[in-house]
């Protein structure tokens, strides 16, 4: 290996490092901002929390690596350009393309690796995290109880309120259904305000309730189902406290295996294989609704047929024979009588609705089935896109830097941060687009890199052949010119106009 590689290396190797764990820290950090109301309070052992942050921090890797990458050519050709470096390099007669071959070498070969580890390391540490993060969530019921939606993660019981003070803690307008006998909604207890908190040892919930009332419905026995009654018992209450077991309080852990389907948790050849199966279930399902329409058309034929033949009980042989008819509808409906007439109207009209709710029916369960197929296909194309994207990116920072010439984390920084800033905003619009079938799945996935990768060659071309195009200077030169020549323009125009002349002569 040449001086100039080792040195080019040397120089690439430390901000790739540095930016890439700080970039893999923004990220963690973000995933605790967006989870920390279902891991505070939680009484976790440092070792869960460890856990969790890692397999997360695994799941992290294969959208750092791009960002990291570049904002680390960015640094380097930034520096190298900073100190001259590069001046004194092409002075030498060594071409910039020349320069960021070792680079080049190294990023394909970190592309390589990140698509192993995606297709490999990935879902392990997916299905790690999500199934952890689903047994902590189970740990603190009364945490997880949000406002407007049924809780039903204390056994038995099904719990509702109607909104939270945060600051208090205090519940409004609460609801609770005792499902502990399985008789459905036989006891239900109702408060208009309460407060919930657990017992110091950790084994139950303790509800305290204000202003409400509860029903329990009575059991009747050796009565018939004509005789009886429905007894139940009412009870009204200024205050009263319920204390709900909480079996299992500690963390539970999950088989690993609990999340084994979604297709985050899936390799290549696992995705595959789910996508033909689910493709090959679309397919039979399409087949069964199509023929239920044949079906469901035939027997309207037949009915209206059936309505206007004089020979009803020959003309159904016939239908049933496989024998073709055509029935002229006009002249049918024309042979009825008044009332059959009104009948047959308000049979087709019924019909009619009918049928577009069915197809409507149909229509959203295939599209449903669709957008979830589209889902594996998305996954299946993303662990290409990110290991390429590390190539894309390196294409757009070294020249950039080279250009820009500015070290630091300041400047290169900002320009990284607007570069994958774009390249999110279209990647995540073209996994909207694929999801909802309106492009097609490599359209959609790829549309980041085959936008963004010429971008990238256009720069380094610029960036080869000395451009000045990230120059200020050079903007404010030509936006100069224009005034200049605007600003003769005018002068030449007026000194023209003899009005302008008179008014110099007075």
């Amino acid at each position: 290996m040449k001086k100039l590689d080792k040195f080019v290396l040397k120089s690439f190797t430390g901000p790739l490092i540095l930016t890439f764990f700080i970039v893999l820290i923004i990220l963690i950090l973000q995933f605790l901002w967006m989870y920390v109301d279902e891991l505070a309070g939680k009484g976790l052992e440092i070792k869960i929390l460890a856990e969790l942050l890692f397999n997360f921090s695994l799941s992290f890797v294969p959208t750092a690596l791009p960002l990291a990458i570049l904002l680390a050519a960015l640094m380097t050709f930034g520096n190298m350009g900073e100190f001259s470096e590069l001046t004194a390099l092409k002075s030498s007669g060594i071409p910039l393309h020349r320069i960021m071959r070792p680079l080049i070498i190294l990023i394909a070969f970190i592309s390589v690796i990140s698509f192993f580890f995606s297709n490999n390391v990935l879902p392990y540490a997916n299905r790690k995290a999500r199934t952890l993060l689903y047994d902590i969530r189970r740990k603190r019921p009364d945490i997880n109880i949000q406002a407007g939606t049924f809780n039903n993660d204390i056994e038995g019981f099904s719990i509702k309120i109607t909104s939270k003070d945060p600051e208090t803690n205090r519940l409004d307008r609460l609801f609770i259904y005792d499902h502990r006998d399985n008789r459905g909604n036989t006891s239900v207890t109702y408060a208009d305000s309460g407060y919930m908190r657990i017992t110091p040892d950790e084994t139950a919930l303790i509800m305290v309730l204000y202003n409400g009332y509860s029903y329990t419905d009575l059991d009747e026995k050796n009565v018939t189902a004509s005789e009886r009654k429905y007894p139940f018992r009412k009870d009204i209450f200024k205050e009263q406290t319920i204390v709900l077991p909480l079996s299992g309080f500690d963390l539970e852990r999950s088989e690993i295996d609990l999340f084994k389907s979604n297709s985050a948790m899936l390799n290549i050849s696992q995705l595959t294989y789910f996508i033909d199966s689910l493709n090959n279930r679309y397919n039979t399902r399409v087949d069964i609704q199509l023929n239920e329409f044949n079906n469901t058309k035939l027997y309207t034929e037949r009915y209206f047929a059936e309505k206007s033949h004089p020979e009803r009980i020959a003309f159904s042989t016939k239908i049933q024979g496989g024998e073709k008819i055509t029935l002229n509808a006009r002249k049918a409906f024309d042979t009825l009588s008044i009332i059959d007439k009104r009948t047959v109207i308000g049979v087709a009209i019924q019909n009619l609705k009918d049928g577009s709710n069915y197809l409507m029916q149909k229509k959203e369960s295939l599209q449903s089935e669709v957008r979830h197929i589209k889902r594996y296909e998305v996954d299946w194309h993303r662990k290409f896109t990110l290991s390429f994207a590390c190539l894309v990116f390196f294409f757009i920072g070294a020249p950039l830097g080279a250009i820009i010439r500015k070290g630091g984390l300041g400047t290169p920084a900002v320009i990284s941060i607007l570069f994958f800033v774009v390249w999110y905003v279209i990647s995540l619009s073209g996994e909207k687009l694929v999801e909802e079938n309106l492009v097609s799945t490599f359209a959609g996935m790829w549309a980041a890199s085959y936008i963004l990768l010429p971008a990238g060659l256009f720069l380094t071309y610029k960036a080869s052949t000395d451009s000045v195009i990230m120059n200020v200077d050079t903007y404010l030169a030509f936006f100069k010119k224009i005034k200049d020549y605007l600003y003769r323009i005018i002068i030449m125009g007026t000194r023209r106009n003899p009005a302008f002349e008179n008014n110099i002569t007075d």
